[in-house]
């Protein structure tokens, strides 16, 4: 199975050109094929030879202007993953950025090209790409007014026709980084990343991964199905998924005990007087909804429903807290319609800090990833609610009203949702990548189940590229997963949200993307 979309996707690998020495060009080995810029279709350049180290017979010089550019046609003979790298020289202190455009759509904006010591030195920008089969275009375009960079060649490396698996390559990393024991704790960001992992054994059959899961669950479910949590909130249930994963995988009575102490817990667990379960019983979270907790409830009632012969309560309720908790966080009205507030506070009791009467007692404010929690979880629950559910229909119109906000606030330069997803012209606003992985994967089931016409997929091909552009692998030959905002509290402070710590390999980010990647390669082959 392949990992890649119909569409192109180009990633960065590393934003750092990797300086070489001043030497005679080599030919390209075997699986590479180099592409010289002096044979691409040129605008605003012209070709040049009064400088060492080129190969062939000259390179690019751009024209000191903004727009200029280099195009190369490059012929795949199948949809991969491909290694690009650009070969190019600087001998100014000043940057000269340029875009890299494939097939007409701007997948790396601004990206660098920094000074390299002089006009004879030369520097590898080195990329990767996902390449549709077939015929493709590859531009770099200056975008500034000094111009581009000299350009020598374009080489592209079909890595003996296979591409990195992201998916296993992330469970590889992790693994390494982390035996089961460290792991961390009984809570929702490992569940959430053991979920994916659980997705990528489903596909490759790898006895490991799944070892790996039962290894981390059973540091807290004893032989008698006893587990040590109250399970006050709704973020400590979500990873009752695992335990009915295990249930299922290996028969032993121990993981359906320990679950059913969840689904027992919910008969007292507190609730807004229309029914929306608490996002925790803690004081300071009295009568709270947070779009946050959907996902870590939701999906598993309906499985565990279907799972233990419980299924007319798990659907029922699944369906209901869907619909309540969007009943006070979607926004009806305005430019941002569609959209969801984070949190909402039932007046009555106690009242938090971020309330806003006058919208709808919530906090005012659309973070990216609850509404990513919320757009998953309506998935995940209508892959299970029978097709004469009652509420079936209202959910997958909120899929629609929800895939419509989104292909209207994704950025149009990186493909990537922004932290406050409706304020994405605020300076200090930037694009967070789990919630990216997650609205790609929304899109994409919607698109597959035809919830929303096939138009949108190219919102999910966007986005699936630009995910693509945060990861990468370190010197260590594991994978990076980066500009993940860690766990966060609701509140009405757009610089509460803008200032998150920003994380690398952060559990919400990996669990996200594995989930994403896994619906795209499967939609994708």
């Amino acid at each position: 199975m392949s990992l890649f979309p119909r569409c192109v996707t180009l990633v960065m690998i590393t934003a750092t050109a990797l300086l070489t020495p001043v030497l005679p060009a080599v030919p390209a080995h075997a699986a590479v094929l180099r592409h010289e810029a002096e044979a691409a279709t040129i605008s605003n350049g012209t070709v040049a030879s009064n400088h060492t180290g080129f190969s062939g017979t000259g390179f690019v010089d751009y024209t000191n202007i903004s727009g200029g550019f280099v195009e190369w046609t490059v012929t795949a003979q199948q949809a991969g993953t491909v290694t690009l790298a650009l070969r190019y020289a600087n001998g100014t202190s000043t940057n000269r950025p340029m875009d890299i455009a494939v097939n007409g759509s701007v997948v790396s904006a601004g990206r660098p090209f920094a000074g390299t010591g002089s006009w004879d030195s030369w520097a590898t920008s080195t990329l990767t790409a996902a390449l549709v089969a077939g015929s493709n275009t590859i531009r770099a375009t200056a975008t500034s007014a000094n111009g581009g960079p000299n350009v020598d060649w374009l080489e592209v490396d079909d890595q003996a026709g296979t591409g990195t698996d992201w998916s296993t390559a992330m469970v590889e990393s992790t693994m390494a980084r982390l035996s089961p024991a460290n792991l961390g704790g009984w809570g929702y960001q490992v569940g959430l990343y053991l979920y994916g992992q659980y997705l990528v054994y489903q596909r490759t059959r790898d006895p490991r991964y799944l070892a790996y899961i039962r290894a981390w669950a059973d540091r807290f479910v004893d032989g008698n199905g006893n587990i040590g949590q109250s399970f006050g909130n709704l973020d400590s249930m979500q990873s009752g998924n695992i335990l009915i994963i295990l249930w299922r995988e290996t028969g032993l009575a121990k993981y359906r005990t320990a679950a059913q102490k969840i689904r027992t817990r919910l008969n007292t667990y507190p609730r807004t007087s229309d029914g929306g379960f608490w996002h925790s019983t803690s004081d300071s979270r009295q009568g709270q909804l947070w779009g946050d907790g959907t996902f870590m409830v939701d999906p598993f009632l309906i499985r565990y429903g279907q799972a233990f012969n419980d299924s007319t309560f798990g659907n029922d309720e699944a369906a209901r807290q869907l619909i309540v908790y969007g009943n006070h966080l979607f926004r009806t009205s305005g430019n941002a319609a569609g959209l969801l507030y984070h949190a909402y506070d039932e007046p009555g009791g106690l009242t938090a800090s971020w309330v806003h009467p006058d919208l709808g007692n919530t906090n005012g404010l659309s973070w990216c990833r609850a509404i990513g929690w919320y757009g998953m979880a309506t998935i995940d629950v209508l892959e299970l609610l029978p097709a004469n559910h009652p509420r079936r229909q209202a959910l997958i119109d909120n899929v629609r009203t929800l895939v419509g906000a989104f292909a209207r606030f994704q950025d149009p330069a990186s493909g990537r949702w922004f932290q406050l997803v409706d304020q994405g012209s605020n300076p200090n606003n930037w694009t967070e990548t789990s919630c990216s992985s997650m609205y790609t994967f929304v899109i994409s089931r919607a698109v597959e189940r035809g919830y929303v016409p096939s138009s949108f997929q190219v919102n999910a091909d966007r986005g699936y590229q630009g995910v693509l552009q945060r990861i990468s692998l370190g010197p260590d030959g594991r994978t990076n997963l980066t500009e993940i905002c860690i766990g966060t509290n609701a509140d009405d402070s757009t610089t509460f949200y803008f200032n998150r710590p920003r994380a690398t390999n952060d559990f919400h980010g990996l669990g996200a993307f594995l989930i994403m990647n896994e619906q795209l390669t499967r939609t994708h082959p």
